[in-house]
């Protein structure tokens, strides 16, 4: 798959980078999915920040979530859904490659935004996939977007019909 920054990502799709963004700000913690050395996958909190045009993962050194991105860098990230089960401002999630930043400018420039615990790592997050599910009535409503491509839309009812395509 093609991986793109977030800066890439909200110049392609400004409204529903922004969505994206909102519905991950109104939680701090979150969901990260990272792959252990066997291949299996690996379900942790994190804290997710954004700023300077970028998605941040911070976490601790020599955690199990840095050490399995520094060995494999994929990662799916998912929303706090928060409390009840209304998802009024829907389900979003995205997968892509965390890139671990070591440049002191830019972590001097994190530090100064967001007074993260020290000592930290920090990763960038280039989504290859993002997806924000919700509601409309009785139907289902996906929208995918992927770097390079148009936002697509699906909705879908129950039963066995597929999804159709706007």
């Amino acid at each position: 798959m093609t991986t793109s920054s977030w800066k890439d990502f909200r110049a392609e799709q400004p409204a529903f980078a922004d969505t994206v963004r909102e519905r991950f700000q109104q939680y701090r913690h979150h969901v990260l999915a990272t792959l252990r050395k066997d291949g299996s996958p690996r379900v942790t909190g994190l804290e997710a920040a954004f700023g300077r045009g970028e998605l941040w993962l911070g976490m601790m050194p020599n955690s199990r979530k840095a050490l399995d991105l520094r060995r494999d860098p994929r990662f799916a990230l998912h929303a706090n859904p928060g409390p009840g089960a209304e998802m009024a401002d829907g389900d979003v999630r995205m997968s892509g490659r965390a890139v671990e930043v070591t440049d002191p400018a830019v972590l001097a420039r994190f530090v100064e935004d967001t007074s993260p615990p020290e000592p930290f790592l920090l990763f960038r997050a280039e989504p290859e996939e993002v997806v924000r599910t919700g509601l409309d009535g009785d139907e289902i409503v996906l929208q995918v977007w992927r770097p390079g491509r148009p936002l697509r839309t699906l909705r879908r009812t129950g039963g066995d019909r597929p999804p159709r395509e706007e």
